[in-house]
């Protein structure tokens, strides 16, 4: 297998204090959350854990922090189960679509053969057993060998009565028999036996010599004893014999042995506890019961208990039974609702819906990301969040800066600076007609005059204002709109507000003349499929935006149309949308048909960043040329199904919310001003052996720029792409240019800025020899 050179990312503080760092130009950095933990392990010299989505470890010398994601060189985003194997210092990674890394040192080795095997079934891997140099693995199918030295998968056991698949859930051994507890109960085969593939060499235990039978769910050894779990009771061989060794009433969730003892992950209703036992059964220690605590793995090291809860993440407790938890900076989990970034900024909201638009009672809250940290807001932490689940639109308040959220049942939220929060729900937020409890809120947008438009979905009234005075009005589409959904809200150029109405209802456009408050000049026009309807591509409408020129983008289930005439729309003949038409090999075919589009955003070159259930399309300004695919196949996004985009205009790096969670990459493209000023150039001086992206940053809106040598001779010319322009240290002839210094001369385009079209030096590049 291709060992891939893990790109170690080293963090400086154990706790929320470490730092991201901005990734250079062309580069990603992911934003999973590390918050939960479901498996803890102890390597050489450092502790791993993983979550449900990626691992981090921890440097047991000096308490560094150390991620590992597909954007950091895994294979994949969703971890089933991990396991250590000393011997050979080896770190099996089982993913959730049985998929395997082998991490060794800082080598990632890939197996996928598991994966790609055509077998039916359930390939889930639940857990793993490591013996010289073999990890033996527990699936949905039987029992799974991968070879840690050959990077291979060397022989599958299907044991199942009559050589059938069967659920297997724990491995063991004790050095004259393997023993597997499956869903038909506990079995063994000799180890020097005949061969162990062959289902009739294994003999069921279960039902036999005081085992009850029936599946049982764990099975490991302790001091040279098989102990096995089955329903929350723990039995021990004894000679050939079997007799109950532990009950005490809780719900075990989890077993695992440690430093020749017996762990135990319990949970009784709301509680969760870890037990450890010795051998014999008796108490050795208890991790006191938590609220919320739900432990799935544990382990003894030093005397002191490392837990791994997917609820509170990963807790080392010392022998006196101090907690020091080790939580890397990270949202609380993904995001699948509106991301937003303002004033450098990123927030998401991590409400849920399905296609029915019905909300799923997701009470995570809002995540932000401000200068490489991040800040949860969940109910945790603020009790007044519990009555606020599904917040899935996000609107920024340019007056001071605060954030406004919208939940799809408890209303309207207000975060200001504290935090503090302020809930509006009776007397501003009209409740749906169907469900008088229920305040949903699922657009949110405001306009240049500081009134914070929202569409209030489901409500009879389902578009709302609360204008700058803090006074409401409300005010009530003149069409039959099935469930009254309305959801995003864009304003345009003109003032007009653009509402997107799912349920196949199309797109709305409202006009309220020269005054809010009359209603006597209010237009409003409905837009579906059809020539003279407004020409979209399906009336499953997804996503709007607007670009630099202020035409309307809209993301359908069947791809992209463009409003270029928004102005318009209440014309005499109004105007239709046009589709985008782009090559496609050697035809040319409408932008994305037959592609769900679930999210537009636009960056400083006016570029079109596209999000589909099958990756993220950058395309040019007018979408008809596509200049980067983005798929978990062919880079680090996290998943090919993107729910939404949202650009950094200062830093040019562009947020992909994703089914797996949030990652970035750092485009090219940043806002530009009106003038060239503040031209910074990055990284300068240029170090040896530099190959990357030299960035000049803080440009004028899509200005010429000339490279040139102290003389005067031309180098390199671009155009920036929005305020930013790069180059890659090479000439026209593709020659890397000698060491020394280069002048930046710019000026800004004639078209746009005829004051501007004179030549200027902004900068000086110096290139250092090696």
């Amino acid at each position: 297998m291709k060992a891939l050179l893990l790109i170690v990312w080293l963090f400086c503080s154990l706790l929320a204090s470490a730092q991201d760092p901005l990734p250079p130009i062309g580069e990603w950095r992911d934003h999973l959350p590390y918050q939960r933990a479901i498996a803890v392990q102890a390597g050489a010299d450092k502790i791993y854990a993983a979550t449900p989505y990626s691992l981090f470890s921890i440097q047991l010398n000096d308490q560094t922090i150390e991620r590992f994601s597909r954007v950091r060189g895994l294979n994949e985003t969703g971890i089933s189960s991990i396991a250590f194997d000393p011997s050979t210092e080896q770190l099996l990674i089982a993913y959730t679509n049985s998929n395997i890394d082998i991490l060794h040192g800082l080598d990632i080795f890939n197996i996928p053969d598991f994966k790609r095997d055509n077998i039916i079934g359930d390939k889930t891997i639940y857990t793993i057993y490591p013996l010289n140099g073999l990890f033996y693995l527990s699936t949905g199918l039987g029992i799974v060998i991968a070879d840690g030295s050959r990077y291979e998968i060397k022989d599958s056991w299907f044991i199942g009565n009559n050589g059938n698949p069967v659920k297997v859930t724990g491995f063991s051994s004790d050095g004259s028999f393997y023993y597997a507890a499956t869903a038909e109960g506990l079995k063994r085969a000799a180890i020097n036996g005949p061969n162990p593939a062959n289902y009739v060499n294994w003999l069921l235990i279960s039902g036999t010599n005081g085992l009850p039978a029936g599946p049982v769910q764990q099975v490991i050894t302790v001091q040279n004893k098989i102990i096995l779990l089955r329903n929350d009771s723990l039995y021990v061989q004894t000679g050939n014999n079997w007799s109950l060794l532990y009950r005490d009433g809780w719900n075990i969730s989890s077993m695992n042995s440690s430093d020749n003892r017996i762990l135990l992950g319990e949970r009784q209703g709301n509680t969760g506890r870890v037990q450890i036992l010795q051998a014999d059964g008796t108490l050795f220690r208890t991790i006191p019961a938590q609220n919320n605590a739900l432990p799935m793995q544990a382990l003894l090291l030093n005397n002191e208990t490392w837990v791994a809860d997917s609820s509170t993440g990963l807790t080392r407790y010392n022998a006196s039974g101090n907690p020091q938890k080790y939580i890397p900076n990270s949202p609380l989990g993904i995001a699948s609702g509106e991301t937003i970034v303002y004033d450098q900024i990123f927030y998401a909201s991590a409400g849920t819906i399905n296609a029915g638009w019905i909300p799923q009672n997701n009470r995570e809250g809002i995540y932000q990301f401000n200068a490489g940290q991040w800040t949860n807001y969940n109910r945790q932490q603020y009790p007044v969040l519990d009555s606020l689940p599904d917040l899935i639109c996000l609107a920024a308040d340019k007056r001071d800066g605060s954030l406004w959220a919208g939940s799809m049942s408890g209303g309207l939220l207000h975060l200001k600076n504290g935090p503090a929060f302020e809930v509006f729900k009776q007397n501003a937020i009209g409740a749906d007609a169907n469900n008088p409890s229920a305040y949903r809120v699922a657009g949110l947008c405001f306009d240049q005059e500081n009134n914070l438009w929202l569409s209030n979905f489901g409500a009879a009234q389902s578009l709302r204002v609360r204008k700058n005075d803090g006074s409401w009005k409300a005010f009530n589409p003149p069409f039959l709109l099935t469930g009254n959904a309305v959801a995003q809200l864009l304003i345009d150029q003109q003032d007009q507000k653009w509402i997107l109405s799912p349920l196949g209802n199309g797109l709305l456009c409202f006009n309220h003349g020269a005054s809010i408050d009359n209603t006597g000049d209010d237009r409003w026009k409905k837009l579906g499929m059809g020539s003279g309807n407004g020409n979209l591509p399906s009336n499953e409408v997804l996503s709007i935006a607007k670009d630099k020129n202020g035409f309307i983008w809209i993301g359908t289930a069947d791809g992209v149309a463009v409003i270029q005439c928004p102005e318009l729309q209440f014309e005499s003949g109004g105007c239709d949308a046009i589709w985008p038409v782009i090559p496609n090999g050697n035809f040319a075919g409408y932008l994305l048909k037959g592609q769900s589009v679930h999210s537009i955003a636009v960056d400083g070159a006016d570029r079109k960043w596209i999000a589909t259930s099958n990756g993220v399309f950058l395309v040019d300004a007018n979408g008809e040329k596509l200049i980067y695919r983005f798929t978990e196949d062919n880079s680090p996004l996290l998943s090919s199904d993107v729910n939404h985009i949202s650009i950094d205009g200062q830093s040019g790096e562009v947020y992909f919310s994703t089914a797996k969670g949030i990652c970035s990459f750092r485009s090219t493209a940043t806002e530009g001003g009106e003038k060239n000023e503040s031209v910074l150039v990055f990284p300068n001086p240029v170090p040896p052996g530099y190959s990357g992206t030299i960035a000049i940053k803080g440009l004028a809106n899509n200005s010429i720029v000339k490279i040139t040598e102290l003389d005067g001779r031309l180098v390199y010319q671009t155009r920036a792409l929005g305020g930013q322009a790069i180059w890659n240290g090479r000439n026209y002839r593709g020659e890397r240019v000698a060491s020394g210094a280069y002048l930046v001369l710019v000026s800004q385009d004639a078209a746009t800025n005829p004051d501007g079209k004179k030549e200027r030096t902004a900068a000086k590049i110096f290139f250092i020899s090696q």
